[in-house]
């Protein structure tokens, strides 16, 4: 089951919400979903049951997340092995490393300049467990090459949130319009305004859509 972590002393006034740990936290999400919308129990007769999809927290996460920015998923799996071999993937190891070093792995000049602003930003990880979704996300899209988007990802898949979604996903936006019949796919502003009713489980809806959207695009060619 999920928990509920509220702390209110000075430093973290406002609980952080639901906490995904596992497939027990994702099934009670997703018959939450059901009960309240027979479209969302229709997706899930189709896909059946959902991942747990949780993920280790921490900067080398969230480096991995800026290295897959605007690639391939084999090109970014490919360039994130040759960091892991050469022990990159920690934030001392990035300040200490030379732009060669760094090229030499495969990053952009931009993508090294986002891994070592993420090096200088010295989050602290363990802090971020305890801090309100919208502190979290504030933090970490105040780093360059940190967006919303990949701040969202990060408090649902490796923080847990349970109640936290990301409407500038694309995938998210198709599976939405073809599982509400809507007319044209929803912008960021207007899934974010959906999605409000689907709290306090937004996160296990987003893991119903994308399992929804992929399912669709095998079916139809959806690309």
């Amino acid at each position: 089951m999920s928990q509920q972590i509220g702390k209110s002393d000075a430093q973290n006034p406002q609980p952080v919400g639901r906490i995904i740990e596992t497939s027990a936290c994702v099934i009670e999400g997703v018959q939450w979903l059901a009960a309240r919308d027979a479209r969302f129990a229709a997706a899930l007769e189709l896909t059946g049951p959902l991942p747990l999809r949780r993920k280790p927290d921490g900067f080398a996460e969230l480096l991995s997340a800026i290295v897959s920015q605007q690639v391939s998923v084999a090109s970014a799996s490919a360039i994130w092995g040759r960091m892991t071999k050469a022990r990159l993937t920690g934030p001392r190891k990035i300040k200490w490393a030379s732009d060669d070093d760094l090229r030499a792995v495969g990053l952009s000049r931009q993508k090294i300049r986002y891994a070592r602003a993420l090096a200088d930003a010295r989050i602290n990880f363990t802090a971020l467990r305890t801090q309100p979704t919208e502190a979290v996300i504030s933090q970490l899209t105040e780093v360059s090459g940190i967006g919303v988007w990949t701040a969202e990802i990060y408090a649902m898949f490796s923080l847990g949130r349970a109640d936290v979604f990301a409407p500038g996903d694309l995938a998210l936006q198709e599976a939405a319009r073809m599982l509400f019949n809507l007319e044209a796919r929803p912008t960021e502003k207007q899934l974010r305004k959906m999605a409000e009713d689907w709290s306090p489980w937004r996160a296990v809806a987003a893991r119903l859509l994308w399992a929804y959207y992929h399912l669709a695009k095998d079916r139809e060619g959806i690309r």
